[in-house]
């Protein structure tokens, strides 16, 4: 069982999807996430220890290379292409409650902001350590974050933003959910948003990172 589920890991670390799949070169022929995920549920390894064991570490060990900058943008999306491949033999099992997801994260990018690049990386990382992700998309208002919140009890939110004339949306929007639900765990990111930014807006986390949020996720649950 041990085998298998390294070799899952090894296979969303480097992105390798299925058998067909040409990338990464030094596992060319090889099956990918997708056999292997396959494989391992037909000899009877169960889909919690799949997700725990196999696709965790794999999402765990390029996030922390992705934060080294041994690794770039293109690896991890790969990665995380190999990750989503294996979850879709996963879902049935989530959907009966068989496997026990950690928690749930919304994450959306804030008013006035159209991008989605690091958005999107950070759903994938965050999804591929045992979240269930709720994913607003973006130019996300307000309300819709906290109508998410009313919905999705003890989630933890996420604010995006790319731009330094957004990130005066991102302090209301923090602002306007903590005063309506004040115990909400609120964590920013975005390429101009500091910890000191973070503070200032009584935000809980800020990271440079999907690592970092990862890792302040996962200190929620611990």
């Amino acid at each position: 069982m041990n085998e298998i589920l390294s070799k899952i890991a090894g296979c969303v670390e480097f992105g390798k999807i299925n058998r067909a799949a040409p990338y990464p070169p030094h596992m060319k022929d090889q099956e990918g996430a997708d056999e292997l995920t396959r494989q391992a549920l037909e000899e009877g390894v169960s889909a919690q220890d799949i997700l725990t064991k196999g696709l965790m570490p794999g999402m765990e060990r390029i996030g922390i290379k992705f934060r080294e900058n041994k690794v770039f943008v293109p690896q991890v999306l790969m990665a995380a292409k190999a990750m989503s491949t294996a979850l879709v033999h996963l879902k049935p099992f989530f959907l009966t409650g068989e496997v026990k997801q950690k928690g749930t994260f919304i994450i959306g990018t804030v008013e006035g902001d159209l991008h989605d690049i690091g958005k999107n990386l950070v759903s994938m990382m965050v999804e591929g350590n045992g979240w269930e992700v709720i994913d607003l998309g973006i130019d996300v208002k307000a309300e819709t974050f906290i109508e998410a919140l009313k919905k999705h009890e003890n989630a933890i939110v996420g604010l995006s933003a790319l731009l330094t004339t957004t990130m005066v949306n991102m302090e209301r929007i923090a602002k306007a959910i903590r005063a309506e639900i004040p115990e909400a765990k609120i964590a920013v990111g975005g390429a101009p948003v500091t910890q000191d930014f973070c503070d200032r807006i009584g935000a809980d986390a800020y990271s440079a990172d999907p690592q970092g949020l990862v890792e302040f996720l996962n200190s929620l649950v611990a």
